[in-house]
């Protein structure tokens, strides 16, 4: 066991065999994390960092070359894990760190549903979660370096998913003007939430 500081030395098909047995204790319950393994009841011992890395655009590498396998990219992300700003693979005995560049996933895809309750936003993530916004799941945006905005979803625990331009762009078109303390808002709705993007004046693109 590699310890802290040192670079956890794992093969994929080690970790992958790992990742399988963990994936088979989910036991999640609520609608968005059903079959999800309980990530956060584990707090195994930390077996320092893998050499594995999530682009910005949402790629997974494994010593520097992209893993091409849609499946084994989900099941890994079953089992990812963030804590004091730092993300991890935990399974119940151990705990690999990886480095993240930005958020862990990407919102790919948005269905806009409309009930007698209003506007609902449902979300597609790279590794096929659907989430929908709404309280418990935040649009967030950020300021980028131009002064532009970067849109966020938070998708379970303390894991985010950038949403893509296009979708952003979505978003301003279903975007409304709202006062908010006193001041006007530009924003969209979902799910009976209001979720700020700025100052009505202030909506700028996002970059990549």
């Amino acid at each position: 066991m590699a310890k802290q500081g040192q670079t956890a030395n794992r093969s994929l098909e080690g970790l992958t065999s790992a990742a399988t047995a963990a994936a088979k204790t989910g036991n999640g319950t609520a609608a968005e994390t059903k079959g999800l393994p309980p990530v956060h009841l584990w707090n195994p011992p930390f077996c320092g960092d893998l050499d594995m890395r999530i682009a910005r655009d949402g790629t997974w590498f494994y010593l520097g070359t992209p893993i091409g396998r849609p499946a084994l990219v989900r099941l890994f992300s079953t089992i990812l894990k963030r804590e004091d700003g730092k993300h991890f693979l935990v399974t119940p005995v151990e705990k690999v760190g990886i480095q993240v560049d930005d958020a862990p996933f990407v919102a790919v895809e948005m269905h806009v549903e409309n009930d007698e309750s209003g506007q609902r936003l449902r979300f597609r993530t790279n590794v096929d979660d659907w989430v929908i916004c709404d309280g418990a799941h935040r649009l967030r945006f950020e300021r980028a370096p131009d002064d532009g905005l970067i849109p966020y979803l938070h998708v379970r625990a303390d894991l985010w998913a950038k949403v893509t331009r296009a979708l952003y762009y979505d978003l301003v078109d279903l975007g409304e003007e709202r006062v908010v303390d006193g001041r006007p808002m530009f924003g969209v709705v979902s799910a009976g939430e209001f979720f700020k993007m700025a100052n009505a004046d202030e909506v700028r693109a996002p970059i990549d």
